[in-house]
């Protein structure tokens, strides 16, 4: 049973406090506590001077024209690249995970909001005592009780600052994930093609081999070279076909990794060729700088390091008095015919503050807590900053090795496809000839084209690397 509530008359009102002792509670004490509410929440300030000019080793910039402000549709030609691009945005699983995430920290911020707001219960009641030799009593009650914390020190203020600033990392992580799976996307892409021309050219030489074969044999019947030049020349063949399989291989497990990019069961890629591929070819970086508001990984690390900050607030508020007013109002009648009587009108109103004199240490093991998590997290950032301003400077320097290598290569090919031509006019016209010099040649040859799709892959590659690392892709 409820206990008894003293009943007021109707002129006199609903409420056991005076006018003075409200204005008191309500108004006196968090104004004269509002100046030292201040000093309790310190507000997040970026350390300065984090991206210098040197972030990017040995280069000097001015211009803040860079190619992450380029939209990814407009980035990469490709139309088929696009296709799987847009597919991979609409069904890739990790992407679902952070916009997931996004929601929960949505609600979070949204209850911080709500949290400066009373409140409010509603109760009712019914009850019957009866005793030996009393009459029976009935008590019908319905009441509404709220209860409000008054913010003195800042500590809704905080986690409402918190709350938003873990909204903000969820929303970072999200275009962190997807600049991510933009960049496997093409990188696996390119991969494909790469795997797809070292077939043809792997091919191409086993059908050369083979005529090498047949010539060989002729050579042999006309007494210009022995049978030793025949079996070398047929294991040579076989040399170049037995990489075949690899080569498959690897087209079939990057069409499953990019099928796995993409949300989708493994299957076949559509796909371009690898000579077809044309990408921006002015790099600009922009300014270090920059990366602050253009990486998504950088924005995550701050946005984690403010949320950590404003957590090591709230754990110092532990330490200050609260002030919580807490009031309820209802009807309360023995009677149900005159429940809704003046006289059944019943309500209260208290204003109490409490501070914290021994808590066994866990206001101080909080705060200390909160402290070594807020420079954690300030180390964790200005590591991100750093890291980024590596992989910017490694991906440049790997589009410009890459590039000069291509240069280098295709004169190394031209001279090999020389030498090749030569060692078997030689080979035809001269009986005492090697074979194996022809094998050697081919065999350079061959090792020479490969390499030359591998350059090539890494000028794209490092191209995709660039524009991700600079924060492209999510704009």
């Amino acid at each position: 049973m409820k206990p008894h509530k003293q009943i007021l008359p109707p002129w006199r009102g609903i409420l056991l406090f005076s006018a003075p002792l409200f204005i008191t509670v309500c108004f006196f004490i968090p104004a004269c506590l509002f100046m030292a509410a201040c000093k309790v929440a310190s507000p997040y300030h970026r350390a300065a001077n984090l991206a210098g000019n040197g972030l990017y080793r040995d280069t000097v910039l001015t211009d803040t024209t860079t190619i992450a402000d380029i939209p990814w549709q407009q980035f990469f030609t490709d139309t088929l690249l696009q296709r799987l691009i847009e597919e991979g945005l609409r069904s890739n699983l990790d992407l679902g995970i952070a916009i997931a995430r996004i929601h929960q920290a949505a609600a979070n911020f949204r209850q911080s909001q709500l949290a400066f707001f009373p409140s409010l219960n509603a109760n009712a009641s019914a009850s019957l005592q009866k005793n030996p030799g009393t009459p029976s009593t009935q008590t019908y009650e319905a009441w509404l009780n709220s209860s409000w914390q008054v913010d003195l020190w800042g500590k809704l203020r905080s986690t409402k600052k918190a709350q938003l600033a873990a909204l903000l990392q969820s929303d970072a992580y999200k275009r962190d994930v997807q600049t991510q799976l933009i960049s496997n996307i093409a990188t696996g892409y390119y991969a494909l093609l790469a795997y797809d021309q070292q077939l043809q050219i792997t091919l191409a030489t086993v059908e050369n081999r083979k005529e090498d074969v047949i010539t060989t044999q002729a050579l042999k019947e006309a007494d210009v070279l022995t049978g030793a030049a025949v079996m070398q020349s047929q294991a040579g063949q076989y040399s170049v076909e037995v990489t075949l399989p690899d080569i498959r291989q690897n087209i079939r497990q990057t069409e499953n990794t990019i099928c796995l990019l993409l949300g989708r069961n493994p299957g076949a890629i559509a796909r371009d060729s690898l000579g077809a591929q044309t990408l921006a070819k002015d790099l600009r970086m922009g300014l270090p700088a920059q990366l602050l508001s253009n990486r998504p990984d950088v924005q995550e690390a701050e946005f984690q390091l403010r949320y950590y900050a404003e957590l090591t607030n709230v754990a110092r508020t532990y330490f200050y008095p609260a002030l919580t007013i807490t009031g309820e109002g209802g009807l309360s009648s023995g009677n149900l015919a005159h429940f809704f009587d003046a006289s059944a009108f019943f309500g209260n109103l208290v204003g109490g503050l409490t501070q914290p004199l021994f808590n066994n240490g866990i206001n101080r093991q909080r705060l200390e807590v909160a402290k070594g998590q807020q420079q954690e997290y300030l180390l964790t950032f200005e590591k991100t900053l750093l890291t980024a301003g590596q992989e910017v400077s490694n991906a440049l320097f790997d589009y410009q090795s890459a590039t000069e290598k291509i240069h280098t290569r295709a004169k190394q090919i031209h001279f090999l496809q020389k030498s090749v031509d030569y060692t078997k006019e030689l080979m035809r016209a001269d009986a005492k000839a090697n074979y194996t010099d022809v094998l050697t040649s081919e065999q350079n040859l061959l090792t020479a084209q490969l390499q030359g799709v591998d350059d090539r892959l890494q000028q794209l590659q490092a191209i995709v690397a660039l524009y991700t690392n600079l924060g492209g892709g999510w704009k």
